[in-house]
């Protein structure tokens, strides 16, 4: 572990953005409630857009894609400040929200070279909102309690649409009732529902089941879907009377993966701004490794993993909202 007066520290190397002009300063925000938020990805970006309007705090952000950052700090204005690293940001910062693809890259952005874990400050508080192996998450929250900082694992269900809207759910582990309070007043500011589901690590456990059954029931919607339009009903009726009787889901009634049928939902965006099929296949990966270190048995589970890994054999088809998998039974291409 890193000892906390061992701590990063980059002077005069903060940057400011203002919304047409960056302005340079060693001044960068240091009071107890500036805000940290590492990961301006489709949901990352709606999720940091909600938090820093809503809090009013001073807000850093770090993101591998400059671009991002500077789209960032360009409608933030002159309380939004970009950090060169990691590290620094977890300097100049009390609370440090991570939204990141993969367990390599939050083991990177946490304990990395230029990591997060090196400019820790005392009782600083780390939200992690990416969905990762809950054994990586258990461990780099370990890392950061050692190091004097506090840990949250706080993965997300809604998608790019509830972090546009701010309607998501957050499942969250943490090692404390006080750590799971403070981490939820900043979630609210992002989400509608934030629900302690236990030690750490019981976060992304639940979102990986949750998940699971999310995949389940959007092929299964898809196979329905597939079916009925087979079979000569019009797409809009038979989701309408899914959609008010036992097979409702949100599948259906939300993210119909019929073009069309839902003005919203992905599919009606030719599979767009959503959640893409190669972000399913590598959490349907996290339910497979759960399930083979709990000794849990995964029927349908399998089958899923197995349907979305040839899917996402199609480049394009992997970029897509993973509704596009009703595309894929039917035989056709977005």
């Amino acid at each position: 572990m890193l000892p906390l007066t061992k701590r990063f520290s980059v002077p005069g190397r903060y940057v400011a953005c203002g919304a047409t002009r960056l302005l340079y300063s060693t001044g960068a925000p240091s009071s107890n409630n500036s805000i940290g938020f590492i990961g301006l990805g489709q949901m990352g970006f709606n999720m940091a857009r909600h938090l820093r309007s809503k809090s009013k705090a001073p807000f850093v952000v770090y993101d591998l894609n400059r671009h991002a950052m500077e789209q960032f700090c360009a409608e933030g204005g002159k309380d939004v400040g970009m950090a060169s690293s990691p590290a620094e940001l977890a300097s100049r910062t009390s609370v440090i929200v991570t939204v990141l693809p993969e367990s390599a890259h939050v083991k990177e952005a946490y304990l990395g070279e230029s990591g997060i874990i090196r400019g820790l400050r005392q009782g600083n508080l780390c939200i992690d909102s990416s969905t990762i192996d809950t054994s990586v998450s258990i461990d780099v929250s370990r890392q950061i309690i050692a190091a004097g900082a506090r840990a949250v694992d706080a993965p997300i269900s809604g998608g790019i649409m509830g972090a546009k809207a701010a309607t998501l759910t957050f499942m969250v582990g943490s090692q404390t009732d006080g750590d799971f309070e403070q981490a939820r007043a900043h979630l609210l500011l992002m989400g509608k529902n934030v629900v302690r589901c236990g030690d750490l690590g019981a976060g992304q456990a639940a979102k990986i089941c949750n998940n699971l059954l999310l995949a389940i029931s959007m092929i299964g919607t898809a196979e329905a879907m597939n079916l009925g339009m087979r079979l000569g009903l019009d797409p809009k009726v038979l989701a309408s009377i899914v959609n008010t009787s036992s097979g409702r889901c949100w599948s259906s009634d939300t993210a119909n993966p019929v073009p069309e049928v839902i003005a919203t939902a992905p599919s009606t965006n030719n599979y767009n701004d959503g959640f893409k099929s190669r972000l399913m296949l590598k959490d349907l990966g996290l339910v497979s490794n759960a399930a083979k270190d709990s000794k849990t048995p995964l029927m349908l589970g399998a089958l899923a993993e197995n349907i979305y890994r040839h899917l996402s054999n199609d480049t394009a088809m992997a970029e897509k909202d993973f509704s596009v998998v009703y595309q894929w039974l039917a035989g056709k291409k977005p």
